[in-house]
This record gives structure tokens, C-alpha cells and sequence, in this order.
């Protein structure tokens, strides 16, 4: 159990609670049950899931500030951490297998060369232009950029390619 001072931990600390079910006492002698997903480092706040019966998840974020004690009630199984893992993604990447991911990959890539754009693959991502970056499972809403011009027309032409995947098709 650990005491008030919650805010006061850091980031090594309170991994020690990641992936395990935990009571959090609150201020006004509120309690939360779930399994502790993450820590935000800036403001201390718990993000807690809970598993519904029928395969969906809640997720409740107790802030920092509040929080008075956290007492850690089980840990996580193998199969309960894949489920906190699964939690925050997109359906779509969730549930992307490797040959998928790979497939869409080179589709987004030979179209993006066919339309003479440069595109390189650094790992499981594209890098387009040297200013912006695809990610699983490679669909306009995949992109990241700080150019936002660059950002728009690679979006468009993603959404053009003849080959990809339409939004919701996953």
C-alpha cells in the first residue's frame, strides 16, 4: 500500500503498479477499482480500465492531485496485460497481423512512388519526403507531420490510392 504522497513518486515508482488491479483511495473518501494502465509523468494522474462482461473496457483517469492511496489488489495474467495493451489502440491496428500490415504497407508505397513522391521504410513506418511518417495500418489518419501542407496533400493522395483501403473497411 502506498501512502498519501502519490504526486510526490516518479515514473520508476509507479511502474511497480502498472499492469495490476488496484484500489485507489481519492480525496472525499472516494474509492476506484481497475487495472492501472498508466501514470501520466507531468500531473501524476492513474488511468484505470475496467473489463465489462461483454468485451469492452472503461477507462476512468483518477487525477494526481486527488489520489491518496493506491493499494495493489492482483497482478495481471498474460492474457489480462494483452487486453490493457489493446485498450487505447484503434480497432483497425489492434487487429492488424503482419502479412496485413506488410500488404498495406507496399500498397502505400508504390503508390505514393507511382505519384513520384520519395518514400523510404524505416522500420514498421514509411517515411514520405523526409518530413512525414505513415504508421500502422497505413491509412491517411496514419500520418504525422509538423508541416501541415505536406501533411494534407499526403493525406489526399492516400485517400486517391486505388489500391487502399477505404475508411472503415478494416
Amino acid at each position: 500500500m502506498m501512502q498519501s504522497g502519490w504526486p510526490l513518486l516518479g515514473p520508476l515508482d509507479w511502474l511497480h503498479y502498472v499492469n495490476k488491479k488496484v484500489k485507489v483511495k481519492a480525496r472525499e473518501e472516494q474509492l476506484h477499482r481497475g487495472w492501472l494502465l498508466t501514470v501520466d509523468p507531468v500531473s501524476a494522474s492513474v488511468v484505470l480500465v475496467s473489463f465489462g462482461e461483454a468485451g469492452g473496457a472503461s477507462v476512468r483517469v483518477v487525477m494526481g492531485h486527488a489520489v491518496q492511496e493506491v493499494e495493489v489488489l492482483q497482478e495481471a495474467d498474460r492474457q489480462t496485460a494483452e487486453r490493457l495493451r489493446g485498450v487505447l489502440l484503434p480497432r483497425r491496428a489492434a487487429r492488424l497481423d503482419p502479412e496485413e500490415a506488410r500488404r498495406r504497407r507496399e500498397s502505400v508505397r508504390r503508390w505514393l512512388e507511382r505519384n513520384r513522391v520519395p518514400v523510404e521504410q524505416e522500420g514498421e513506418a514509411l517515411r514520405v519526403a523526409g518530413a512525414l511518417t505513415v504508421q500502422p495500418p497505413y491509412g491517411a489518419e496514419d500520418c504525422r507531420s509538423s508541416n501541415e501542407i505536406i501533411l494534407a496533400r499526403i493525406q489526399k493522395l492516400l485517400e486517391e490510392n486505388p489500391e487502399g483501403d477505404g475508411p472503415g473497411d478494416a
